[in-house]
Formats: C-alpha cells, structure tokens, sequence
C-alpha cells in the first residue's frame, strides 16, 4: 500500500519516486525514532534519545539495505550518487563534528538550533529539486492525489504499529539480561525503531522501485541526524562527546562510507554486497554488546 501510494503519487506530481521516498516516506518512516529519542530526552535519559538515532543509522544502511539487496538487487541512480549520498555522508559527519567539539553536550541547546538549521535547509534544496523536476516533466494522471497520499499515510501508520510491538519486547528482554542502556538502544531498540524502514524497503525492492527502496533509508538517515538528534538536544546533554559515543559515530562515518564504493560499482547493489552489509551489521552487534566493554 505504502510503496503503490509513493509510486502513483510521485506520478502526479510530476516527480521522481526518489524525491517522495526521501522527503516523504523516509521521514514517516523515522516516526519510532522520534518518538523514542525525544520521548526519552524529555524523561532525561541521553543514552537512549543518542544510542537510538546511531544505532537505527547504521541498522538502515546495513540491516535494511542488506536485506532489500538480498530479496532483488537494488538499481543506483546517477542523482543519488551525485546528491543524496554526499548530503547523508554530510549530515554524518557533521553528527562527528559538532559531538566531538561539545555542542551537543555543555552547549546542547545551541547545537540542537544548529541541527534544526540544517534540517530545514535540507528541506528546502529537496523541495527545490521536486519544483525543477515537477517544470521538466509531465504529469500523470494515476488517481486522486490525495487518495495516494492517503495510502502512504496508512501505509506508514501500519509499519510503526507493528514496530512499537517488537520494541516493547526488545527492551523487556534487554532489561532481564541487565545490559546497558546506551547497548539496548544501540542494537535492540534501534533494530525495533528500523522496523519501518525494513518493511518499506523490502518490499520496494521486491517490487522493483529502487528509488523508494535507498530513498527511503537516505531520507531516513538524514532526519535522525538532523530533526531528531536537534530536537533532543533542545531539552538535554546529549552526552555525545563520551569516548563510547564518539566511536560509535566513527562506526557511523565508516559505514556510510562504506557505502560509496557499493554504490559506485557498476551503479547496482548485488546480492553479494547485501551479504556483505548483513555481516557488517553483525560484527557492529557483536561491538556493541561485547566489544566496546573491553576499551570502556
């Protein structure tokens, strides 16, 4: 329902699926995240609102795109190359920079102000590019543009229902194993939060809409960084400049690195890359539960 609405909506208005996946669908998508990192910022909790927004990043570049790519190989667009990808590495490490230098923590209020900035620049060039590609191309008359956009409505309504479920398990779980909570929100909890991503992007891919399968991880990406971590750090420290925050953030920067190369070859992702991410994902599971514990 939710990819159908995004195809013939992007239809209607004359733009390409990538530029309503990102703007639309990958934001409504983050709705968990938000949800749950400033849901916790108000309740003074910095390790879940920091550990969820990192840990869903890396789950969407990896988890997501691995399982997607295993399902169909997923398409590159040139424009995705050129544009979306360096605008995600951007807003990464840019995450890097200012957590390193303490405007997250000890000066978290001008920080967030900072994100929330980038944030609505972002928006604006993306609502730019939709108008120059609404001027250059021809409409098509697919159905009422609200009754698409209905469907994408429910259609993200339905994904973050099924993810609250999971993540309630996810932390009762964690909670009777007694780890710690940045760990729980930087696997489990994150892992629930991408659940929405996960559904959309697989069954793009299924269906063969590439554009709605990485348009929806990118813009996913780019609105936990930017709207989600500056709306939390608005309330609270962020505590974002901590020696186990600031590698786990490496870990991020690596990853999405990572992905330039995947995307450059051959401008496909293959099933073997998606094998690949899959085994990433695991190795920054195991860290995250295991590993960090024996430099911390």
């Amino acid at each position: 329902m939710l990819v159908e609405g995004t195809s013939k909506t992007a239809a209607q208005l004359g733009v390409s699926t990538l530029i309503i996946s990102v703007l639309l669908v990958g934001f409504g998508t983050s709705a968990p995240e938000f949800a749950i990192s400033v849901g916790a910022a108000f309740q003074n909790n910095s390790d879940i609102s920091l550990g969820n927004v990192i840990g869903s990043c890396v789950a969407n570049l990896l988890l997501v795109l691995g399982i997607a790519t295993i399902i169909r190989p997923i398409k590159i667009q040139k424009k995705i190359i050129r544009r979306e990808a360096p605008i995600l590495l951007g807003a990464t490490l840019f995450l890097l920079f200012i957590s390193y230098i303490g405007f997250l923590d000890k000066y978290h209020l001008v920080g967030g102000i900072i994100f929330l900035i980038s944030f609505f620049l972002f928006i604006y060039f993306f609502i730019s590019c939709a108008r120059k590609e609404r001027n250059n191309s021809e409409k098509i008359k697919n159905g009422s543009t609200a009754k698409n956009l209905i469907l994408i409505i429910i259609g993200i309504i339905g994904v973050i229902i099924g993810a609250w479920f999971l993540i309630e398990s996810a932390v009762c779980i964690a909670d009777y194993l007694n780890v710690p909570t940045f760990v729980i929100a930087i696997s489990m909890v994150a892992v629930g939060t991408s659940l929405p991503e996960l559904v959309v992007s697989s069954v793009a891919a299924y269906k063969k809409e590439s554009d709605i399968a990485v348009g929806n991880v990118l813009g996913s990406n780019v609105f936990n960084i930017l709207m989600i971590i500056g709306v939390a750090a608005l309330f609270i420290p962020l505590q974002a400049n901590r020696p186990e925050s600031i590698v786990h953030i490496l870990i991020l920067c690596l990853v999405t690195l990572i992905m330039f190369p995947i995307l450059y070859t051959g401008q496909k992702i293959t099933r073997l890359e998606g094998v690949f991410m899959l085994a990433l994902y695991s190795i920054f599971i195991w860290y995250s539960f295991f590993g960090y514990q024996l430099f911390f």
